[in-house]
């Protein structure tokens, strides 16, 4: 027999005031994700073929979603069971429907599956993702039957909705539902907003189904997250520590070492190989790749940029940037964008690294910018070299070969290349291109005027080579 016909719907069209904010609720993200992304990607990994998501009038959500995902406008803010409404062509195209909700973002694929086998195997129409807090709040309760099937869900959300016995339950709708596609099609027509908020509730298409005789039953889960939404920046503070902690145990039982995942932020697409160690302080961001025994931080924040075996980074800021194998960075190093490392190179303490690439070897210590420049293997850069790439109208570009050494306090004014084997002296102002092998000095007047000299015109004064 084949599988049935399954489509994922996931809400996401609520105003989300409680936010404060211009941006809406499901674009804020967590852990580096927007948050609606969240389901579609659980969803996905759980193998729904057709995903659907619901975005009010003239909103920006379909931007961050998947090409394959498609999108329906909710044209009026009716409630839960409104925004299904807007899904209707997608639900009579389905057997299954799979209802989540753009701000929960931490059901699992997981949990979805074990949701998808209950419903078939118990040949449900309805089947609703339930949990049991301690403190149920104002949670929907979940009312079943003597036989324990689900009669009705009862919402608690304003004064009214729910008895005194029924506020008693400790047993709650999280707001995921899988249906048949034929019982929710005909349960939403019967949807009226006849209740304290004057919403189309979509809870009320679970009480017609079973109103029906349709069998309505829960799928229990112990993970508390299923139901952990977001209405305010306290949930949103709330989810995203849930999702950081769930990030660093998968790494963690990946082979990755997280010193203290308390004091370590990982978003969710970051990729860590075995054996790295992430020291606290640290935190890696978008889509940054971490090598196999790399050593990262302590206090290094990493944004899309990719770190190879072995290298190490400490108390550092890489933004979209390249470090190939047994590199060193830092301490207190900054690279920014475009900032590539080759095997072995190294940029040291309070180095900034711009749009520039650092051959085999290389080594830039201390002290010293390096903007728009190739530096070629076995390079080694003195202590407070700076390449000058800006004239006030384009950034110019500084080539240095392999094996130059540059002297202390060196400055390249570019356009100038320092060839191969090249070298500059101590304070060496260089305007003009360094033949390979060569050494490049430049002339400074040095005067020494003493004590007695103050005030005077002049004092003595010699000329030194800075490079000699």
């Amino acid at each position: 027999m084949a599988p049935p016909s399954t489509t994922a719907i996931i809400m996401a069209a609520g105003r989300g005031t409680r936010m404060r904010s211009p941006l809406p609720k499901v674009l804020h993200p967590v852990c580096g994700r927007p948050m609606v992304v969240w389901p579609v990607i659980a969803a996905d990994r759980a193998g729904i073929g057709r995903i659907v998501v619901v975005v009010p009038p003239g909103s920006p959500v379909g931007e961050v979603l998947p090409e394959e995902v498609e999108t329906v406008v909710q044209e009026g803010a009716d409630g839960t069971g409104g925004a299904i409404r807007a899904a209707g062509d997608a639900i009579s195209a389905s057997d299954e429907v799979l209802v989540l909700s753009g701000d929960v973002p931490l059901v699992s694929p997981e949990v979805i599956g074990g949701m998808l086998e209950a419903h078939r195997d118990d040949g449900a129409e309805v089947t609703v993702l339930t949990t049991v807090l301690e403190d149920p709040g104002t949670y929907g309760r979940v009312v079943r039957t003597g036989e324990g099937r689900i009669e009705r869900i009862v919402e608690t959300k304003v004064d009214g909705d729910a008895s005194p016995e029924e506020l008693e339950i400790r047993e709650v709708n999280s707001g995921t539902y899988v249906f048949t596609g034929k019982a929710l099609a005909g349960a939403l027509e019967e949807l009226d907003a006849g209740n304290a908020q004057g919403e189309l509730y979509l809870t009320d298409a679970v009480q017609a189904i079973a109103r029906a005789g349709g069998p309505a039953i829960a799928y229990t889960s112990q993970d508390h997250a299923v139901n952990m939404g977001v209405n305010d920046r306290a949930d949103l503070a709330a989810v995203e520590a849930e999702a950081r902690r769930r990030i660093a145990i998968g790494h963690m039982e990946a082979g990755v070492t997280v010193v203290d995942p308390g004091s370590t932020w990982i978003d969710a697409d970051v990729t860590i190989g075995e054996d790295a160690r992430i020291e606290p302080g640290t935190s890696l961001r978008g889509a940054t790749e971490i090598g196999e025994a790399a050593v990262i931080g302590p206090g290094s924040t990493i944004s899309d940029s990719g770190i190879g075996a072995r290298s190490e980074v400490i108390h550092s800021v890489l933004n979209l940037c390249e470090v190939a194998e047994d590199c060193r960075v830092g301490p207190f190093c900054h690279l920014r964008p475009g900032a590539a490392l080759a095997d072995g190179a190294k940029a040291g303490t309070f180095v900034e690294v711009k749009n520039a690439e650092l051959g085999e070897g290389a080594k830039v210590p201390h002290l010293s910018y390096v903007g728009d420049a190739g530096i070629g293997a076995g390079a080694n850069l003195g202590a407070g070299t700076i390449t000058a790439n800006y004239d006030g109208v384009r950034k110019n570009r500084t080539v240095i070969g392999p094996n130059a050494m540059l002297g202390v306090d060196t400055m390249l004014v570019a356009p100038v290349e320092v060839g191969e084997g090249a070298r500059t002296g101590a304070g060496a102002v260089i305007r003009d291109d360094v033949p390979p092998g060569s050494l490049a000095v430049s002339e400074n007047l040095q005067r020494n005027i003493g004590p007695d000299d103050a005030g005077a015109q002049g004092g003595e004064s010699t000329e030194s080579d800075s490079g000699e």
